[in-house]
């Protein structure tokens, strides 16, 4: 699909992907629906990318709200014009011990990383291209690979990825496409400086934003979607824990002293 003059709705449109996201697709020319919670970040970003040239705007909005989604829905209203794509973006994490997390962080998770990504492709679905309408879900490895100190997290992208995967099937006799793009560690405020260290004396790779940017313009650009796992090795270790999921429970048991410490910040 060709990206200029296309509506994009793109959520977590100021966090580091989103903004990474949102710089790429609006080189292309794209008119971009940036949603988010702080106006302030919103303005700034859509500043700094000129959307206003290509008719783009923000939406403030917390899409865990009744009222965030209904002013996104009310803003598709106002278009008059279909949706062509909608990127979840919108996310949360917790590097935590199950022991060690309060409930209402549990809570405010699951809420931000599945309910709400469920209910606003909801509320978008009678909005989309019915001819080449695009639903991406920007979801992590941890949504195949469960990892310890991220519990939580690994529950909340393995229900997006499910949700990705049926939905997809529930729509293949249209036209309208839905796939799923997971992420490495990536260098953003979402992985604190513990999980940051952590990685860096485990040796995992973390890309920079633009990293994953760049393949989700490469997701929409090409004429049909298809899941995405970024990463080598990661993607190596996906098929493994998916074959011989007790090998890999043997390598990361090897590596729980180093995750336990760092989760509880000793």
């Amino acid at each position: 699909m060709k990206l200029k003059g296309k509506s994009i709705l793109l959520t977590g449109a100021s966090g580091g992907i989103g903004r990474a996201i949102a710089k790429r697709l609006a080189a292309q020319g794209a008119q971009l629906i940036l949603v988010g919670r702080s106006a302030q970040f919103l303005h700034s970003v859509s500043r700094e990318l000129h959307t206003k040239n290509s008719n783009g705007f923000v939406v403030e909005a917390d899409i865990t709200t009744d009222q965030g989604r209904d002013a996104i829905r009310t803003a598709l209203v106002a278009m008059q014009r279909p949706l062509d794509c909608l990127i979840n973006c919108a996310g949360i994490n917790i590097f935590s011990l199950l022991d060690d997390i309060e409930t209402e962080r549990i809570e405010q998770l699951i809420a931000t990383n599945v309910v709400a990504p469920i209910l606003l492709t909801q509320i978008t679905l009678p909005f989309l291209n019915k001819d080449d309408g695009r639903i991406l879900n920007i979801g992590s490895s941890f949504g195949n690979l469960g990892y310890p100190g991220f519990s939580v997290y690994c529950a909340s992208k393995f229900a997006q990825r499910g949700f990705s995967e049926s939905l997809r099937r529930e729509l293949s006799d249209t036209q309208i496409q839905v796939a799923y793009l997971a992420p490495r560690a990536t260098n953003t405020s979402l992985n604190s400086k513990a999980v940051c260290d952590m990685n860096r004396e485990l040796g995992n790779v973390m890309d920079e934003p633009d990293v994953v940017a760049q393949v989700v313009e490469k997701m929409l650009l090409s004429k049909k979607m298809s899941d995405r796992d970024i990463g080598w090795p990661e993607r190596f270790f996906l098929k493994i824990n998916s074959i011989f999921p007790r090998l890999v429970d043997g390598a990361l048991r090897k590596q729980l002293s180093v995750i336990r410490r760092y989760a509880q910040g000793l």
